[in-house]
């Protein structure tokens, strides 16, 4: 996406001002729009709105900038993504990650199979239908936003198997299945199958070029408890079931690839040893020092580790987001070249449709502007009216963002 656009604001003649908006594309002309828009304020000198004359030529400094939104612990109405979706275009965020399925619930309508939302999602009407997800993809796109879908596999797949238990492993006790099941059968040749042909559908309901797989936290446990895979193991001498996701992710990459599909993955994936190509890039979510690794390594990186927004402290707890900079967490000028750029991640175990879009906004700002903004643009106490401002613009727009800094008002 080139976004960068050129915006002049001046005297034509004695008594007329006059804007000129330039951009190479589309997304450049949303970004300078919505610039545009944060140039105006009230007048001081009665109930008029006024700007002043400027010359603006701007660019982000990372291309993806995101925002992760799950949608599986608790269902977000269609309302409220639509609202993120507008907060997200006046930060200037242009990556919405879905993460829309997690162990919890399965709320995505597939039309290859479809008992996954009938028997997985917490309820018929908490389901996103094909017509739903369209809708939100042309809303984002008109936004200037991509959006890039999670199935998280081979973990966090319970929901999954309330429908097809038969693609997950059961775990056992004592050589007893204890009744719960586990990641992914690795073993199986019906789990790829299956894999096969929802991530054919992925591939065609999703228009944007990447698809995030997932590979965090597995249970490798439950995959040693049971007999089939210990027998699998033993015969070809596995003594690491870390191998399983080498096997288990290298046949996603080759379904990836045969559907012309990028891949995106979490950090394990990486720190597993498994064999990622060029064209994979790595999500930094738990250890930091796999981002430096990982850009060492010429592999694409996204930073997300610093940016969890689930994660509370007291007050306006935005100064951590916006003091963390990628370039701080790599070795050298020639790593910078592998940053994609970073995501803020709103996981929703304790957020809902009460709470999701006070607890981002604003604290989601800081992120998009260390995303957008030039490495020198990092004085928090110069950001501090900037974010007042902001949330302010952000509230009168229909955005329910909390206060940044404490005490104060909007007009």
């Amino acid at each position: 996406m080139i976004e960068e656009y050129d915006l002049r604001i001046g005297l034509k003649n004695e008594t007329t001002y006059e804007g000129q908006l330039t951009s190479k594309s589309i997304w450049g002309v949303l970004r300078g729009l919505e610039t545009f828009i944060q140039l105006i304020h009230p007048s001081e000198n009665g109930p008029f709105f006024q700007i002043q004359k400027t010359n603006i030529t701007d660019y982000p400094r990372f291309t993806h900038r995101g925002l992760l939104v799950d949608t599986s612990r608790h269902f977000i109405s269609l309302s409220n993504l639509y609202a993120n979706l507008d907060a997200m275009s006046y930060n200037k965020l242009n990556v919405f990650h879905w993460h829309i399925t997690d162990d919890q619930s399965f709320p995505y309508e597939s039309k290859m199979f479809p008992l996954l939302s009938q028997k997985g999602a917490y309820d018929p009407s908490l389901v996103y239908s094909q017509q739903d997800v369209q809708n939100i993809i042309e809303y984002a796109k008109l936004r200037g936003i991509r959006v890039i879908p999670e199935f998280d596999t081979p973990g966090h797949t319970r929901s999954w198997g309330v429908a097809y238990p038969e693609i997950l492993t059961q775990c056992f006790d004592n050589n007893k299945p204890n009744g719960k099941y586990g990641p992914m059968n690795p073993i199986k040749k019906l789990t790829y199958t299956f894999l096969k042909y929802l991530y054919k559908e992925i591939n065609e309901t999703f228009p944007d070029n990447y698809i995030h797989i997932g590979g965090d936290e597995v249970d490798k446990d439950c995959w040693l408890s049971n007999p089939d895979i210990q027998e699998f193991m033993a015969q070809n001498n596995i003594k690491d079931p870390e191998q399983f996701q080498t096997i288990f992710h290298e046949i996603l990459y080759e379904i990836g690839s045969s559907l012309g599909s990028k891949l995106i993955v979490w950090e394990e994936i990486y720190a597993e040893g498994v064999n990622i190509t060029k064209d994979v890039a790595v999500q930094v979510w738990a250890k930091s020092k796999y981002f430096d690794q990982v850009t060492e390594d010429g592999l694409n990186a996204i930073l997300s580790s610093c940016w969890y927004l689930d994660h509370l402290s007291t007050g306006g707890d935005w100064k951590k987001y916006y003091e963390c900079d990628p370039y701080d967490y790599v070795s050298s000028e020639k790593q910078r070249k592998f940053i994609l750029g970073g995501e803020a991640c709103m996981w929703s175990e304790v957020v809902d449709d009460s709470n999701l879009l006070t607890r981002i906004w604003p604290r989601a700002s800081a992120t998009a502007e260390k995303l957008w903004s030039s490495e020198n643009v990092n004085s928090f106490t110069s950001a501090q009216p900037r974010l007042e401002e902001h949330t302010c613009r952000m509230k009168n727009r229909g955005i329910p963002a909390q206060p940044p800094n404490g005490a104060g008002f909007c007009v």
